[in-house]
């Protein structure tokens, strides 16, 4: 990106007087002298006659100078566009956000409910990773991919914003919590980064899919994928299907991670900010800025002025002593 910049912006001070003093001293100086005449045999011959052509370009003259000495002003202050350059060293984590969007998980025990909650909070935690890459799976009798791992966080912030509860989007209900890690951590089974993790949030118990939880999250154990898990609810809320608590601890301490339990929105948020200082970056930014001389480009034109104002003044527009 490039802006432009002076490298000595307080010289752009003097383009007030320089636009000022070439009008104003010469009716100063003219004041001072008093009034200049000559004597002519007969004034009645010039009655009528106006003021020439010549005489009312004058000012053009000095308009010259006047624009040729401000381009001289802007020169000297260093016109420059500057063009910054971040350069990353290191590498990010790998991260997939498991996101379950069964029936239950529009409660209002969250505001608006608990999948608005996650959704927000989850928006929040990818801005906060800008050197991760990010992807999303949704759960529900199925798992769907919405993004593989990526480094496009607008993309990825679009996609969640269409993520809502499976009746609203019509497919078929249910909590395949073993499916929903298995699909997350298979994106990067591949992947070459240091650190993978899984951020993986339900407020079920494990109904659907073909997948046992504590299965997949042994795979995901031997691939080296940490599986944080997290349940949201209420304690002693009455939902359709109540937190398999025991299974999440499970699946976490398997994959060397952590089980989380949200009862509120601030502590989902907690949560997320607990993961983020967990799994740092191992990233080094380095900027390099570069500025280009603008200078000449006012430079030029300013002589070019200047050379005709003089031609002129010598020329046509020569004052008698």
């Amino acid at each position: 990106m490039s802006d432009l910049t002076f490298g000595a912006p307080l010289l752009l001070l003097l383009l007030l007087p320089a636009v000022l003093l070439p009008a104003l001293l010469p009716r100063l100086w003219q004041k001072r002298m008093g009034p200049v005449g000559l004597r002519y045999s007969d004034t009645g011959l010039l009655v009528g006659s106006g003021r020439s052509l010549r005489l009312r370009a004058m000012p053009f003259v000095t308009a010259l100078r006047i624009l040729a000495l401000a381009l001289v002003i802007v020169a000297a202050a260093r016109p420059q566009t500057t063009n910054a350059r971040e350069v990353i060293r290191g590498e990010g984590v790998d991260i997939v956000i498991a996101i379950d969007i069964s029936g239950s998980m529009g409660q209002t025990d969250f505001e608006p409910h608990r999948l608005g909650a996650a959704r927000e909070i989850v928006a929040d935690f990818i801005r906060d990773r800008r050197y991760d890459r990010i992807g999303l799976v949704v759960f529900s009798r199925e798992a769907f991919i919405q993004s593989p791992p990526t480094p496009d966080h607008q993309l990825l912030l679009r996609l969640l914003s269409d993520v809502h509860l499976a009746d609203e989007l019509r497919i078929e209900d249910g909590t395949a919590l073993g499916s929903g890690m298995a699909t997350a951590a298979n994106m990067m089974k591949d992947s070459t980064a240091k650190s993978r993790v899984v951020t993986l949030i339900t407020d079920g118990v494990n109904n659907a899919g073909n997948l046992d939880p504590v299965t997949a999250a042994t795979a995901a154990g031997a691939l080296g994928i940490r599986v944080y898990t997290i349940g949201v609810g209420s304690e002693g809320e009455s939902v359709e299907s109540p937190l398999d608590e025991d299974t999440l601890r499970q699946v976490a301490a398997i994959t060397n991670a952590k089980f989380y339990r949200a009862a509120n929105v601030e502590g989902l948020r907690d949560i997320y900010a607990d993961i983020s200082a967990l799994e740092k970056s191992e990233v080094e930014t380095l900027e390099f800025i570069r500025h280009r001389e603008l200078a000449g480009w006012f430079i030029a034109p300013a002589l070019a002025l200047l050379v005709l104002e003089l031609m002129l003044s010598n020329t046509i527009f020569r004052r008698m002593p």
